[in-house]
């Protein structure tokens, strides 16, 4: 992954079309490199999720364009590239896993279910109040709290959604908008040898979680 992070490094610093242009071969290669690691990736995870198996490595990458039609920042290009993996795809409404590569030790890999529509979150809610023990079961395995700080909570309610008390023991977790979970790499961990078998494992130590959120919106 050296190739990627030393073009994401330089297109940070050069975010613009005429240099992308003059430049698209070593974007290209970094592409493909980013492509067989996912790809790597993924003939891991499916030894554990078997139900991935039908998905191909490209499919799975997120375009490195970025959309800058309601943007103030109107950079054309993304400084890090990213894939998507859950049985639909690219976590189309359903619990998966995110890897996220970026230099400057801002890579990462994250799993739960992100932003999910108004009944899914309902039903996730409602797992959480009526089976939050097995929950926190989870959070509470010693590999899990080593790799992950908790919930990601970016965006969450101010108070208990309606119906739930506001002295709920999980009324933080209700308070949740997401149910995503990260773990920061560093680019010393992005460049080492064996680092898609390392991503993998990540994934199975955040499957409980995708298993319990899966469960929850079924």
């Amino acid at each position: 992954m050296k190739n990627t992070l030393l073009f994401l490094s330089k297109l940070s610093k050069n975010n613009n079309r005429e240099w992308f242009e003059k430049n698209k071969p070593t974007y290209l290669a970094a592409k493909d490199e980013f492509e067989d690691f996912v790809a790597a990736v993924l003939r891991e995870t499916i030894k554990f999720q078997p139900d991935y198996a039908h998905l191909e490595a490209r499919k799975l990458i997120f375009r490195i364009y970025r959309d800058v039609r309601f943007s103030k920042d109107k950079k054309p290009y993304k400084t890090n590239m990213g894939a998507g993996f859950s049985p639909g795809g690219k976590l189309i409404q359903e619990p998966g896993y995110y890897l996220h590569i970026e230099p400057g030790n801002k890579s990462f890999i994250a799993g739960g279910l992100y932003m999910p529509e108004p009944p899914l979150l309902t039903k996730v809610r409602q797992e959480i109040d009526y089976n939050g023990d097995k929950l926190k079961k989870i959070f509470a395995r010693a590999e899990f709290k080593k790799a992950v700080a908790g919930w990601d909570d970016f965006d969450k309610l101010k108070k208990a959604p309606k119906g739930y008390d506001a002295e709920h023991p999980l009324a933080e977790w209700l308070k949740l908008k997401s149910f995503v979970v990260t773990c920061k790499l560093t680019d010393k961990q992005v460049t080492a040898p064996g680092f898609a078998k390392e991503a993998a494992k990540t994934f199975k130590l955040i499957k409980p979680l995708n298993d319990f959120l899966k469960l929850a919106i079924a």
